[in-house]
């Protein structure tokens, strides 16, 4: 390699290495907080990206991604190991039977038939503990927690909902809502993976 290109590939490596490292900031997405930390199964995350879902101009929910580390693909943020965290707070009212269905097929197309007959089951839990719900005002916080120890956490408010389903596969399923070949928001995908 030429010494003038060495120079340059270095010089872009360190610069693409120092914006991974930077943390990422607290953000305001539509009036809501989503702070630069918190905290999951005792590890410390930082807030990957934030955005807004919109659907015919509406503005549905405010999410954030929170991660071990920052990771600006959907591959990187699979590939990261340890607790990681979904957060959305509703901007209108949703009815629980709505807010599910749109989970269930934001799974269904961003995978095969056959991979989504091996989470359908989960799927199915998942979406009986949200029908639990019957309505989802403005303002309603849910999380979907990755645990290592025991599976995938449904929260609302402080509130555990259903029971932790087990197999690290499902997570990454329903992060392929948001972050897949066919998310539910393109400009939320990006926003999430920190780059706009």
């Amino acid at each position: 390699m030429q010494p003038t290109l060495r120079h340059a590939f270095a010089a872009a490596s360190l610069a693409t290495t120092l914006i991974a490292a930077l943390p990422a900031q607290a953000a305001d997405i539509a009036g809501v907080r989503f702070d630069d930390r918190t905290t999951v199964g005792g590890s410390d995350l930082a807030l990957n990206g934030a955005g807004l879902r919109t659907r015919l101009m509406l503005k549905v929910y405010a999410m954030g991604l929170y991660l071990p580390r920052r990771a600006d693909t959907p591959d990187a943020v699979a590939a990261l190991t340890g607790p990681k965290r979904i957060q959305i707070v509703t901007l209108r009212e949703l009815t629980a039977e709505q807010f599910a269905d749109a989970l269930v097929d934001g799974l269904r197309k961003n995978h095969s038939e056959a991979e989504f007959a091996r989470l359908q089951a989960r799927s199915d839990e998942l979406r009986s503990a949200l029908l639990g719900l019957k309505s989802a005002p403005a303002g309603t916080q849910i999380r979907l927690e990755w645990l290592p120890a025991s599976g995938t956490r449904l929260s609302v408010g402080n509130e555990t909902r259903g029971k932790d389903l087990p197999g690290e596969d499902f997570y990454r399923g329903l992060l392929r809502i948001w972050l897949g070949d066919k998310p539910v928001d393109a400009d939320l995908k990006n926003a999430l993976l920190g780059k706009t």
